[in-house]
């Protein structure tokens, strides 16, 4: 089969091996589109020297073979979602545990679904900041992640406020019902003591990257006492501690698509965790977001603004590094299954 690799700095498609079932609760899937996710695949790529380091994490198809443990749920031809690398990538096929595979209604595009990684990863940044009915968040950062993000929290009835530097990517927010698209911090200062009636934002969530001292501390000015600063993107954790001491803020790291990632004794050996210690698992996350776009509760499909073939997916990567303005969410879409 085909995958795709970084290897020295470059993206590049190279012959690999169809993955085996390892073991009864394993799911064979045949891809039929991958989601990019920039800000950890253009990491990748820029860090990447001789050793190839595959890429993606977040992907939808069908089901070939499943394992006995796996088999009622996801009998060949099942349309699936799946989430969590190494086990899903960009590749033509994939091997992957039940926990981190989801079933797709057949009126839920598969291009849609292939966004279950991200999609995963945004419902779980939702929940770390803990938020309620009615209360105030502060989005900054719309790329693909933050746009999801900031769908989902209109979807949970909060009040979104939402900012970007970059026009392109407002304007795939402005004219929505119920969020409010700032161009800059002065807006979002202004709208967050204007839509909290002065309290200010109980969380403010950051899918910025980078060392941005000065935005961290902006953080602080807008969320009420005791309000969260969310970490979603790759930003230094660099800021002023009396901005910080003032609010008695707290400030947290959201990691991944929720417990259950990078726990080997979760994804690969099949534990799953009881609910009633832990409510949100990665797994039941990656469903949460399928449920969600079943219901129509978001809608994504005008994110998706790139497709591209594996052959082709070079071109992508070159887009998000030189005219990230002009690419917002790209699919590698796979011929075999299409």
């Amino acid at each position: 089969m085909k995958a795709l690799f970084a290897y020295e700095g470059n993206v590049v498609v190279k012959d690999d091996a169809v993955p085996a079932l390892q073991g009864e609760d394993t799911v064979l899937i045949r891809t039929a589109y991958s989601t990019v996710s920039p800000g950890t695949e253009m990491t990748a790529v820029r860090r990447s020297k001789q050793s190839p380091l595959q890429l993606g994490y977040s992907a939808a198809g069908v089901v070939v073979q499943a394992g006995v443990k796996a088999a009622d749920e996801f009998p060949p031809g099942q349309r699936v979602a799946c989430y969590g690398g190494p086990y899903v990538r960009h590749a033509e096929y994939l091997a992957v545990h039940k926990h981190l595979v989801a079933p797709v209604p057949d009126h839920v595009s598969l291009a849609e679904a292939s966004t279950a990684g991200l999609g995963t990863i945004a419902v779980h940044a939702v929940r770390q900041a803990s938020l309620q009915f009615g209360e105030t968040v502060v989005v900054v950062g719309l790329g693909i992640l933050g746009q999801i993000i900031a769908r989902i929290c209109r979807a949970a009835c909060l009040r979104v406020i939402v900012c970007d530097l970059l026009p392109e990517r407002r304007k795939a927010l402005q004219g929505t019902a119920g969020i409010h698209v700032c161009d800059g911090p002065d807006e979002v200062s202004r709208i967050v003591a204007d839509v909290s009636g002065g309290f200010g934002a109980d969380a403010v969530l950051l899918c910025a990257s980078g060392n941005q001292k000065e935005l961290l501390d902006t953080s602080f000015d807008w969320i009420r006492d005791r309000g969260k600063v969310v970490i979603v993107g790759d930003l230094s954790m660099e800021f002023t501690r009396a901005k910080m001491f003032k609010k008695e803020a707290q400030l947290l790291i959201s990691r991944a698509g929720g417990p259950g990632r990078y726990d080997p004794m979760y994804e690969a050996s099949g534990f799953d965790y009881p609910a009633g210690y832990i409510r949100w698992t990665e797994g039941r996350n990656l469903r949460e977001y399928i449920r969600l776009l079943a219901g129509r509760h978001i809608d994504i499909g005008p994110l998706l603004n790139r497709s591209v073939s594996l052959t082709e997916a070079y071109s992508v990567y070159g887009m998000y590094k030189n005219d990230p303005g002009s690419i917002l969410g790209a699919v590698i879409a796979y011929e075999s299954t299409n």
